[in-house]
């Protein structure tokens, strides 16, 4: 039998991950993130970048909708809003960064938060649910990127 491909091994340790393997550390550290890209989300909601995005998004309807952020009123698809929600936080340049280069909340946050926004009433997930498709989110963007050439040396590409 052939060994699992890089593929295969990565979607079981994604699909493994459960809330129980949720330290305080993490949580906490979680917390913070989500925090600060709320933060630097609803600053960002006053860019013109974003009211661009927001604008264009307009045109596209669902009966699932997710709010924009800093803007109860306005409802978009789960996509468009994770979209739009993202632009905002990524036009201030003040989220979080690793090392390789990424922001690595700007990317996940907006799309949990769209995702569980757009569950039915009777399904809506727990908090501690959303911290795990956070960190799932995470994790597989840092694994993405421990893998990704493109991403090593960056510094020195500059």
């Amino acid at each position: 039998f052939p060994s699992q491909t890089v593929t295969e091994n990565f979607a079981k340790v994604i699909h493994g991950l459960n809330a129980n393997q949720l330290t305080d550390r993490v949580i906490q550290r979680s917390k913070r993130m989500i925090l600060d890209t709320l933060g630097v989300g609803l600053l960002g909601t006053s860019t013109e970048v974003c009211h661009k995005v927001a604008q264009y998004s307009k045109i596209y309807s669902s009966d699932l909708s997710s709010t924009i952020w800093g803007h109860l009123d306005f409802r978009l698809p789960p996509l468009y809003a994770a979209f739009v929600n993202g632009v905002a936080v990524h036009s201030m340049d003040f989220d979080d960064t690793w090392h390789p280069a990424t922001h690595p909340s700007g990317a996940v946050l907006p799309a949990v938060i769209a995702l569980s926004e757009a569950f039915p009433q009777k399904k809506k997930i727990s908090g501690l649910d959303l911290l795990l498709a956070f960190n799932v989110g995470i994790e597989v963007q840092g694994r993405l990127l421990h893998f990704s050439r493109e991403a090593r040396n960056i510094p020195k590409r500059y």
